[in-house]
């Protein structure tokens, strides 16, 4: 049965789960305005290896959240899974961040016919992509401006994730239905993970790379007076 690592750094949450054959060994989840990614994966990693009472040499694959999502967060939690991965020689498997954070609703019973999970992009901005009440994706992933338009054009759909969480006046004023407090927790990766596993469904560890959704905002410095 295979002992995957899954790691999830896309959001404000850092999350890493230990599971086995599809079930959660151990995990540790944190989430705050301040992106502690970088002071916390690494040390949630040892706490659930530690919990579980094993070894990182007995990992079968490593499954990280490749977003869309910060870029910043996404960078380290992939930088921490191809490290194990390169140095244990497993493999990776890189799952999109909107599929865990709609594995994490069903969990929850909370799917219906038309789900947008949704990803905080800034200001009034979104990632999303469409999925049926099976969890299957039936859309490509957008950055898309929340606005009355948009939720009226959209108004059969349950939204959820912190991207949904930040129009709540909108969604009161649209009758759009939200569901508070999903989150894309490694947890809800374990599914996956062992789909994907057991297929053979594994990525190219030099170059799987994030999802980020769009391109970054790259700014020059501006010149000092002399």
């Amino acid at each position: 049965m295979p002992l995957i690592l899954c790691i999830e750094t896309a959001t404000k949450l850092c999350s890493v789960a230990l599971t086995r054959n599809g079930s959660v060994l151990a995990s540790r989840d944190f989430e705050s305005d301040k992106h502690v990614h970088a002071e916390k994966v690494n040390v949630f990693i040892d706490e659930v290896m530690k919990e579980a009472g094993l070894p990182l040499k007995e990992l079968s694959a490593v499954a990280v959240g490749i977003g869309p999502g910060s870029y910043t967060g996404l960078r380290i939690g992939l930088s921490a899974a191809k490290g194990l991965c390169y140095a244990l020689e497993i493999p990776v498997i890189g799952i999109s961040t909107l599929h865990t954070l709609v594995a994490a609703a069903r969990e929850r019973g909370e799917l219906t016919a038309v789900c947008l999970p949704m990803i905080d992009a800034r200001r009034m901005e979104v990632f999303t992509q469409r999925y049926d009440a099976g969890g299957r994706a039936v859309g490509d992933v957008e950055a898309v401006v929340l606005d009355a338009a948009w939720a009226e054009s959209n108004a059969s759909a349950t939204v959820f994730g912190d991207g949904a969480e930040k129009a709540l006046e909108l969604w009161k004023s649209s009758g759009l239905a939200v569901v508070e407090g999903v989150r894309p927790n490694a947890s809800a990766m374990a599914g996956e993970a062992q789909r994907r596993f057991a297929s053979g469904e594994f990525d190219d560890l030099a170059y799987l790379v994030p999802a980020y959704g769009k391109a970054a905002n790259v700014t020059q410095p501006k010149k000092r007076m002399a």
